[in-house]
């Protein structure tokens, strides 16, 4: 009976050190807000015109995905805080309805911190078959590199990418307020410039 309470206070403490490693996002500081308050971001900050940063994130199945398995492709990044909640939900759901078939020749990726096995559940719950849902839980290597982890939440922000085929990035969006939806228009307007 102590192994559970033991391994939660192991965990909080990992995460704990984990999230004191990282350095702030003076890049993207005071461009998020929630709840009319600021959020801090933590990682490295990327720009437009940048190679992307390579990541490592799992799938449904705990296997292991990189940016390089979408060697010579164009890629959608649609990041969400937890596709558990309406906002993040109605994102994953445009994109897979309403953009995926529309460019089908671009890997359209979701990416968030939920577990794979929550990430599954969703996607078969919503027929989410044109977006690949991606989990940065293991590793938290996507959110590092891009810059995207939500200080003392051990959340992603929301935000949109578009990768040329030689993954440089030609569009970012980091949404305002986590409450709010992405601008779809613009980020389908970079898509139809590759």
């Amino acid at each position: 009976m102590l192994l559970r309470p033991l391994m939660f206070a192991l965990g909080a403490v990992c995460t704990f050190s984990y999230a004191n490693d990282l350095v702030e996002n003076s890049l993207d500081a005071g461009k998020v807000s929630a709840q009319s308050k600021p959020v801090t971001l933590l990682g490295q900050g990327v720009k437009v015109g940048q190679q992307a940063p390579n990541f490592k994130v799992v799938d449904g199945n705990f296997t292991p995905v990189t940016l390089n398995d979408y060697q010579g492709q164009a890629v959608l990044l649609s990041v969400v805080p937890s596709l558990d909640t309406g906002v993040c939900s109605i994102q994953t759901k445009h994109f897979n309805e309403k953009v995926a078939s529309e460019f089908p020749s671009i890997a359209m990726l979701t990416l968030s911190a939920d577990l794979p096995f929550a990430q599954k559940r969703f996607c078969k719950a919503e027929n989410i078959d044109k977006v690949t849902a991606l989990s940065d839980s293991v590793w938290r290597d996507f959110g590092q590199n891009y810059g995207l982890i939500i200080k003392d939440m051990g959340l992603l922000t929301r935000a949109v990418f578009v990768l040329d085929k030689e993954h440089k990035i030609v569009y970012k969006q980091l949404v305002d307020n986590l409450s709010k939806e992405p601008d779809y228009d613009s980020a389908i307007d970079a898509l139809k410039k590759l």
